[in-house]
């Protein structure tokens, strides 16, 4: 995984808990927390550090994986504010990530192993969406929705149909999104 996503849950745990509860996790994940935004990292790492915020806060990891997505937004405007320009809402900018933000991605981190999100559009008016990762952190792609959802006012109600984590090989979602 890349530096920049620890990076991020680095920044988000601070601004929200401050930094001895960034010191704390990394220490209770039995990490030394030295990640820079280019460099690539074991995908355990990031698990530790969800498990350790889950035991900590009494909420699984789920829940933590949620919230770091929701939280991450705010923080990947203020870095890559070029990617959130050309659109009005959530929507447009969640359904671009695969033409527009993950092709950019590529180029900013190389060998960056990034999800891929398959959009349509479903009979009840909703958006249907496809998640395939073999990181399975489709709970962490479930807040991003929401925390894009936010910093374009909008609302999304979100429908988890189908899971990866309970073996299947891709989970599905349902999004209603409203302004």
């Amino acid at each position: 995984m890349k530096g920049v996503i620890f990076n991020l849950l680095e920044d988000a745990v601070i601004r929200q808990h401050g930094l001895l509860a960034w010191e704390s996790l990394l220490e209770m994940a039995g990490l030394e927390g030295a990640y820079t935004s280019l460099g690539s990292y074991p995908d355990s790492e990031v698990v530790r550090l969800v498990e350790a915020a889950s035991t900590a806060l009494g909420v699984s990891q789920s829940e933590v994986l949620r919230w770091f997505g929701r939280s991450a937004i705010p923080l990947l405007h203020e870095r890559y504010e070029l990617f959130f320009t050309p659109h009005r809402n959530a929507q447009s900018f969640v359904t671009s990530v695969n033409d527009i933000i993950h092709p950019e991605v590529r180029k900013l981190y190389a060998g960056a192993g990034c999800p891929h999100f398959h959009f349509h559009d479903l009979e009840d008016g909703r958006t249907g969406v496809a998640y395939k990762s073999p990181r399975q952190m489709c709970r962490l792609a479930h807040g991003f929705i929401e925390g894009a959802a936010d910093h374009f006012g909008d609302a999304v109600e979100i429908e988890h149909l189908a899971c990866m984590l309970d073996g299947l090989p891709v989970c599905r979602l349902a999004l209603r999104w409203s302004r």
